[in-house]
């Protein structure tokens, strides 16, 4: 948080409590370490295990072609010498042909695990923002804070509630 950020926040609970006669000790505010909710959410790792699931099949053809790719190129290296000029010239045309393919296989993967990391993601960053809104409203908080808190004593840290609800609605 940047010191004017810091100074308009302060300054903002300061006209809140002039304003209504009522002192910042009144407030209930809480903090959330939105990161670590995120990494110890359950849903995360469910989530996690999802997409490696649903991708392990084209990961491991990835694999395999990269195997057979790594093959030809031996099979150049060593036999080449001994090859006919069309044999040899017919590997390389395969192995050109084999690289290009793996190469657009693999930049299509990517693209499309990175898709699905962020659809299950935007998920989970929802529920987390849903129990973060039911936790304020259960524990009556005036507020909760998130990034950009620069510190947070262990009073108003609440995020390890965050987390046990995340826990209890999975």
């Amino acid at each position: 948080m940047t010191k004017s950020s810091r100074f308009f926040l302060l300054s903002l609970l300061c006209l809140m409590g002039a304003a209504s006669g009522v002192s910042a000790a009144d407030y209930k505010i809480g903090v959330v370490n939105a990161p670590k909710v995120l990494e110890q959410a359950p849903q995360a790792e469910a989530a996690r295990k999802k997409l490696e699931k649903e991708f392990a099949t084209r990961d491991r053809d990835l694999v395999a072609g990269q195997k057979s790719l790594k093959d030809m190129e031996d099979r150049l290296t060593k036999d080449g010498a001994i090859m006919s000029e069309a044999e040899r010239g017919r590997l390389e045309r395969d192995i050109v042909n084999k690289r290009r393919e793996l190469k657009r296989e693999t930049q299509e993967f990517q693209e499309d695990v990175n898709f699905r990391r962020n659809e299950e993601m935007a998920k989970i960053q929802q529920q987390i923002a849903d129990a973060i809104v039911e936790l304020a409203k259960e524990q009556k908080f005036d507020m909760i804070l998130g990034t950009g808190v620069v510190y947070a004593s262990e009073k108003v840290d609440v995020t390890e509630s965050v987390i046990n609800k995340l826990k209890k609605g999975n």
